[in-house]
């Protein structure tokens, strides 16, 4: 069983720039594909990337499309979020999950959730 613990997150002006991680535990961390979530006080919980455990496929949300990069590192059982040109909007606790195979964009898809980290962009 994969085990997850995002880190990175942090207080940035608008403009700025932050890297999360999502470390997983467990030596089949390969066969995951990997989603960022976000949610914000007050609101669901919404899809922001995606990629597949190969790396080879990624998708992003519309809202942050074009400024946030998702990646990882199999050979580290890491997957990281590149989130630049941040925007108060995206203040929120920011999740990685996990689902064995198949990449998917929808929150209840996938089974495996790190504690989350607050990300919070102030204006």
């Amino acid at each position: 069983q994969v085990q997850l613990v995002e880190s990175g997150g942090g207080l940035v002006q608008a403009g700025g720039s932050l890297r999360l991680s999502c470390a997983a535990s467990g030596h089949t961390f390969s066969s995951y594909a990997m989603g960022w979530f976000r949610q914000a006080p007050g609101k669901e919980r919404e899809f922001v990337t995606a990629i597949s455990w190969s790396g080879t496929d990624t998708y992003y949300a519309d809202s942050v499309k074009g400024r946030f990069t998702i990646s990882r590192d199999n050979a580290k059982n890491t997957v990281y979020l590149q989130m630049n040109s941040l925007k108060p909007e995206d203040t929120a606790v920011y999740y990685c999950a996990a689902r064995f195979r198949v990449v998917a964009t929808i929150a209840p898809a996938y089974d495996l959730w790190g504690p989350g980290t607050q990300v919070t962009v102030s204006s």
